[in-house]
């Protein structure tokens, strides 16, 4: 007998999706959408027992009535199928998700506050414990926080912790920072040595960091699905997707995690685009458009430029230009410090 969930987080749905465009070009809100209904797919297609989402499915806590009712509607065509679903608030929703109707289905559940949830699955007792994303000096509240769940008061053969935070030695972006030793960060030791997993969402990287564990001295993964999108340049190299986690039990050592699988989603392409200092006027549009046709057509195209490029070049970037120029396929955005002005060629102006 196996028991199969689905962990996904940070979809981060409602992130460059306009209600009323005022210009007709790609937005990056759909490709949100779509890994997030990968996932919901998945979790239908495999038979899977449980979804849990570990926070920020939205981009920001006040979001347009529409793209509620986009990210709600499937979670309640799942619930209706008896799936049951669980949802952690996250930071973006300033821990507290948007109200609607349909998360007044029975079979969605939300850590609204700290507490501990306990289904039957075949022939096992699942316990799944948590709290919304909690701002205020984590690192040692975290104790307080994880007793009020009640996680250890009951004698269910799986437990799991829930969790949208910040775990001591997760990593993320270009340069691997490490989360140490702030405020906002939970102690790895702190973390529980009773349950069977911990799932967590807000960090953006998928990793799995390890604690020892006491059931039948196995190890507790810390599992960071990571965002199902690259919201950002920082996670241009990083893969994107869910994980897959199924339980089993063999003779009299109990349930344990037997697999864990993380299921990639398909990403588009990240390149920069780098205007050098001595491009001009005349020169600019051939350069920009000899650097497209080295692009994959569906890239997400950054741009990016020395510091003494010329001030005329760079009042030249408009959105009217950049349409003429970009197919429609692709996106655009410059780096930061991309339109200041060239303070050299003001002084000698």
């Amino acid at each position: 007998m196996h028991i199969r969930i689905v962990f996904c987080a940070d979809t981060h749905l409602g992130f460059d999706y306009p209600i009323r465009p005022k210009v007709k070009r790609r937005q990056r809100g759909q490709d949100f959408f779509e890994n997030y209904h990968r996932v919901l797919s998945h979790a239908i297609d495999s038979q899977a027992d449980v979804l849990i989402h570990g926070g920020d499915l939205f981009f920001r806590s006040r979001v347009p009535a529409k793209i509620i009712d986009l990210a709600y509607e499937p979670l309640m065509e799942l619930a209706d199928r008896g799936f049951p679903v669980f949802l952690v608030p996250g930071n973006h929703e300033r821990s507290n998700l948007p109200p609607s109707l349909f998360l007044n289905h029975p079979n969605i559940r939300i850590f609204d506050k700290p507490k501990t949830y306990t289904l039957d699955l075949h022939g096992a007792r699942i316990s799944l414990s948590g709290f919304p994303f909690e701002r205020e000096d984590i690192r040692d509240r975290f104790r307080a926080l994880l007793d009020a769940t009640e996680w250890n008061g009951n004698s269910a053969d799986i437990k799991l912790l829930c969790l949208h935070q910040a775990i001591e030695g997760a990593q993320v972006g270009p340069s691997n920072y490490t989360f140490q030793y702030g405020k906002d960060v939970i102690r790895r030791n702190d973390l529980p040595s009773g349950v069977h997993a911990v799932l967590v969402g807000h960090i953006h990287r998928q990793q799995i960091l390890w604690l020892n564990g006491r059931h039948h001295g196995n190890k507790i993964p810390v599992i960071h699905a990571g965002s199902t999108e690259r919201t950002s340049f920082a996670e241009k190299g990083e893969r994107k997707g869910f994980y897959e986690i199924r339980f089993g039990t063999t003779g009299d050592t109990g349930w344990c995690i037997e697999h864990l699988r993380f299921i990639e989603v398909p990403t588009r392409p990240m390149e920069d685009l780098r205007m050098p200092s001595n491009l001009t006027l005349k020169n600019m549009r051939p350069f920009i458009l000899s650097k497209i046709a080295e692009f994959d057509e569906h890239s997400i195209v950054r741009f990016q430029c020395d510091r003494d490029i010329d001030d005329e070049v760079r009042e030249e970037m408009t959105g009217r230009f950049l349409r003429g120029v970009f197919p429609e396929t692709m996106n655009v955005q410059f780096g930061s410090g991309f339109f200041v002005r060239n303070r050299t060629q003001d002084h000698n102006g």
